[in-house]
């Protein structure tokens, strides 16, 4: 079993910042790919960044990168996301996900995450 606990959403400005926290606990940490994902109203759950057991493999979609950096601490059994540079097309409820099928490869279909957290809204006004 794996809990999953996001923090830090919010409401900013474009162009502005914001940094998300994916706690976990139970299964040991380190042993599987977490990803965030993001869920806009009316629309699907997307893939938006992922980062494998050492953190030497990270995927991001393409509309994101160059503007979000996920990073993992495992001595605090936790993952974060710096969003710069923040669109009004970031908003949405941003969820971290645990595939503990994967050690290293970072999968980018929703479906085959099997630990979900309970997401917290990004808004950002144009």
């Amino acid at each position: 079993q794996v809990q999953l606990l996001e923090s830090g959403g919010g409401l900013v400005q474009a162009g502005g910042s914001l940094s998300l926290s994916c706690a976990a606990s139970g299964r040991t940490f380190s042993n599987y790919v977490v990803g965030w994902f993001r869920q806009a109203p009316g629309k699907e759950r997307e893939f938006v960044a992922g980062i494998n057991l050492s953190g030497s493999s990270i995927s991001y979609a393409d509309s994101v990168k160059g503007r979000f950096t996920i990073s993992r601490d495992t001595r605090k059994n936790t993952v974060y996301l710096q969003m710069n540079s923040l669109k009004p097309e970031d908003t949405a409820v941003y969820y971290c996900a645990a595939d503990t099928a994967h050690q290293y490869t970072i999968v980018l279909r929703s479906t085959l995450y099997d630990y979900w957290g309970q997401g917290t809204q990004v808004t950002v006004s144009s």
